[in-house]
């Protein structure tokens, strides 16, 4: 089986890339999703946060989570410090599941800042423009400029991201040239 961690920056267009995958009939993970899910699992995110106005109709809210920890480097370390763990086992068990894939994808944004590289055959950064994953961020998250730019700066900048993965795909074009380039990166693994 080869492990392919499938990266790029908020609003690089990770998420399509996994649909796409999926559709293939490819085994995907999706981190966000599993820490969305960990996020309200996990007593030890609510003792941390207790002193926060976090809980919303019982539940963590991620929009006030994020508020705080994207104001407060330290909140949000002390965060990732209970996360990334979890999230981990998460994927190692994923593995497991799917031992009998020839290739399974695990999307996941923070590959290098949570330093889980070492578990992945292979890395894939999804790569777009700033200036376009930006209007992405103010037209589909409804984020001011200021807000839209403290999250994208929260994150490991792309051309970083970009001299550590084995295979880019560039994401500025229309969904059809996105398509194309999945398969092109597809095609070295069939």
């Amino acid at each position: 089986m080869i492990k392919v961690a499938l990266t790029g920056n908020i609003a690089s267009g990770k998420t399509t890339v996994q649909s796409i995958l999926e559709r293939y009939g490819y085994k995907v993970l999706d981190t966000d999703k599993t820490a969305h899910v960990l996020l309200d699992e996990l007593d030890e995110i609510k003792e941390a946060f207790a002193d926060f106005d976090i809980i919303e109709n019982g539940k963590v809210s991620r929009s006030r989570l994020g508020q705080i920890v994207f104001d407060r480097p330290d909140l949000k370390k002390k965060l990732e410090d209970i996360i990334h763990p979890a999230v981990k086992k998460k994927i190692l068990e994923f593995f497991e599941e799917n031992k009998s894939e020839d290739l399974v994808f695990t999307g996941i944004p923070l590959l290098f800042e949570s330093g889980m590289q070492n578990i992945f055959d292979k890395s894939l950064l999804i790569y777009t423009d700033d200036n376009l994953r930006e209007k992405r961020l103010i037209s589909r998250n409804h984020f001011s400029v200021e807000y839209a730019h403290k999250r994208m700066s929260a994150q490991m900048s792309q051309d970083e991201k970009k001299e550590l993965c084995d295979y880019v795909i560039y994401n500025n074009g229309t969904i059809e040239e996105l398509e194309c380039s999945v398969k092109s990166f597809l095609a070295l693994y069939s």
